[in-house]
């Protein structure tokens, strides 16, 4: 009779605390449930996240940001006790730092923001070790965080900027107030809905989801479930594909207009969603199976294009040039990656697993995805092979080419006329910024001159052409762009195979007397540099040659600069450094052009024996650029024209665009310019 009790009891015990059962108390509860996700979410309990916090752990953290998605990637370090008992120690007596400037005054880089950031660390601390820790170490945590709460009540600090007030201050104390709710008096709770209600419903893509996110906070603490679907039905809206703003068709993202934002908006919007993706997972409001799927192809599609080893294409970076953006944003995208495989399918989350493994900067295996993209809707073109990556960045009358805001990227200018960057190792970029001739960024065809660099704002800031897009074909590509602004036109078409890039330029010319110039690229001196008749040149993996040309310089110069110059939240520290520079000086008084091979990941022998033979460039003009390489023809069409590509054929192009023809065949791939 005791054993059948005893295994009734069992019975029971495994009715009442199953995860069937769990699951209906979490229907009964839904907030209850919503509320541990998200606690869950920002401690990072995911075992999946445990190896990006262990290597992340390692790099040691900025001092100086003002990137919301690097300030939330800090976040993710794990907090050690020596750091929390400074805070508490330095902590005032009214509840403020006193190394912190309250009465900032900066639009980026606000600096009371701290304070929200070190409530955050404090509260995060305090949630994860208040089982373990003795109580009077307790106790002066506690005691630290509601006087730094307190002061932050009293104080109603406002920012210049309206995205601290709005999003930042109730993203960052929101979590805060949400990890120590059961500790605090109603007072308090009062005071931090109050603190939240300064986000509201509106605006439009990223910024739209922050807004909703901080409503969705507030709405849990005040246990207003009506509130929570309202705030998760205005996050998951943002779920669509080819609005104004937000994910396009090709997977980019765009924000502030036609505008490609993958390094800055795009970034802070699939690390939200995945966020949400995991704090609504196995509740009632968890993301439909296509909103699912539509994350994980923007990850997928979009995203995983644009990281190397480790590293944030330069392209991808947007107007946010901090210090380490590259490898800080890559590592901040793998935890989003991370978040998103809760959701997933097996295959799914097979290959989120594989893309954050190939960008792990420990990674040396050769890399496995590969192939030729061109965004369409952001002119911008990914090239990828077993050994090295190439990127470009464009612009055209229907897409923005760059941006310039609370001075972030105040040389930025000329960032999408064309540059192209080329990695082997990841690295090749890495902090160069504050070294950089801004009128050199590889690729680009612009003024020689010591004038200062003009503002995206001013007369005539974006490219005058319709003339701009590319197309794939499996490894290989064409990407073309007309440049047309500032009384300076150039023809550009640039030719992506497994082993080069070839870059020709036509119809170069400008109403100014001013000279031209075309930059082959711009980067840190590693090692010598290598030159032949000066038409082959090799250096750091990398050959350069020059095929057709007007005077080409190739030289090393010791610079100096300094990051407040382009970033201006950074406090000015000048730096110096060795750069390499290779460029071409157009003639003047008569149409330019140019043609030239890029060879990443080559030898200074390759560099020297490789042959041109197999390359033909039959047209380089303001009509049309013309190309052979072996069986292909690659074409670059302006103006309606026919391209004769034997004695005896020829095919006519009635839309102008990019074309890839097998000659043996006769197939034609091409995507027509959208005029």
């Amino acid at each position: 009779m005791k054993t059948f009790i005893q295994t009734l009891y069992l019975v029971l015990f495994f009715c009442l605390y199953s995860p069937m059962s769990l699951q209906a108390q979490a229907a009964d509860n839904p907030i209850a449930l919503i509320k541990q996700n998200y606690r869950n979410a920002l401690v990072n309990k995911s075992p999946d996240k445990a190896p990006l916090i262990k290597t992340l752990s390692a790099i040691p953290p900025e001092e100086e940001v003002s990137d919301q998605s690097v300030i939330e990637l800090q976040q993710q370090y794990p907090i050690s006790p020596e750091e929390v008992a400074l805070l508490v120690q330095t902590l005032d007596k009214n509840g403020s730092w006193t190394d912190i400037n309250y009465n900032d005054t900066k639009r980026s880089g606000w600096e009371p923001k701290k304070h929200a950031e070190r409530i955050l660390k404090l509260t995060k601390y305090y949630y994860q070790k208040k089982e373990t820790l003795p109580a009077a170490e307790l106790s002066q945590i506690k005691d630290g965080i509601h006087r730094a709460m307190g002061f932050w009540f009293d104080s109603r600090l406002v920012c210049k900027n309206w995205w601290y007030n709005e999003i930042g201050i109730p993203l960052t104390l929101g979590s805060a107030f949400l990890l120590f709710e059961q500790e605090m008096n109603e007072q308090e709770r009062q005071a931090a809905i109050e603190v939240m209600q300064n986000a509201k419903f509106g605006r439009t893509g990223q910024n739209k989801v922050w807004l909703a996110g901080n409503v969705l906070m507030r709405a849990l603490l005040q246990n207003d479930w009506e509130l929570v679907k309202e705030a998760q039905a205005a996050i998951s809206s943002e779920i669509v594909l080819g609005r104004e703003e937000g994910i396009k068709t090709d997977w980019s993202f765009h924000q502030h207009g036609p505008q490609q934002q993958f390094g800055n908006y795009g970034l802070a919007y699939i690390s939200n969603m995945s966020f949400y993706s995991e704090v609504f997972a196995g509740t009632p409001l968890a993301f439909s199976q296509e909103q699912q799927k539509i994350l994980t192809s923007l990850l997928l599609e979009g995203f995983q294009w644009i990281v190397w080893r480790g590293y944030w294409d330069v392209n991808a970076m947007n107007r946010q040039l901090f210090k380490n953006a590259d490898i800080d944003k890559t590592f901040y995208l793998s935890f989003a990656a991370s978040s998103l495989l809760k959701g997933s399918d097996p295959i799914t989350a097979g290959k989120i697993r594989e893309m954050i493994q190939r960008n792990s900067l420990s990674n040396t295996a050769p890399n496995t995805f590969v192939g030729n993209k061109h965004f369409s809707e952001s002119d911008y073109t990914l090239h990828r092979t077993p050994r090295w990556m190439a990127s470009l960045r464009m612009a055209s009358n229907r897409v923005i080419g760059t941006e310039l805001i609370n001075e972030d990227n105040l040389k930025g200018y000329y960032m999408a006329d064309g540059a192209l960057y080329t990695y082997i190792r990841g690295d090749e970029y890495h902090n160069i910024f504050p070294f950089w001739d801004w009128r050199r960024i590889p690729g680009i065809t612009t003024y020689e001159s010591n004038a200062p660099i003009p503002t995206p704002y001013q007369h005539n800031a974006r490219n005058q052409s319709s003339c701009v897009g590319g197309t794939s074909d499996r490894n290989s590509g064409i990407t073309a762009m007309q440049l047309n602004r500032n009384g300076l036109t150039a023809h550009k078409a640039w030719i992506f195979t497994e082993n080069y890039i070839l870059c020709i330029g036509g119809n170069i010319r400008s109403d100014s007397t001013a000279t031209l110039m075309t930059s082959i690229d711009q980067r840190f001196r590693r090692g010598k540099v290598w030159s032949c008749s000066d038409k082959r040149f090799f250096h750091d993996n990398t050959g350069y040659i020059l095929l057709q040309a007007d005077t080409c310089v190739a030289l090393t110069e010791r610079k100096q600069g300094q990051w407040h110059d382009f970033m201006g939240m950074y406090k000015p520290m000048m730096l110096e450094d060795d750069i390499f520079s290779i460029y071409i000086k157009h003639r003047k008084n008569k149409p330019a052009g140019y043609a030239y091979l890029v060879l990443p990941g080559s030898s200074k022998k390759q560099t020297q024996d490789f042959r041109t033979d197999d390359i033909r460039i039959l047209q380089n003009d303001e009509k049309m650029q013309v190309v052979i390489i072996g069986k292909w023809c690659y074409a670059a069409v302006y103006k309606e024209a026919s391209i004769r590509i034997s004695e005896k054929e020829e095919i006519d192009i009635a839309q102008p665009g990019t074309y890839i023809i097998d000659m043996e065949s006769g197939e034609c791939k091409g995507e027509p310019f959208i005029l």
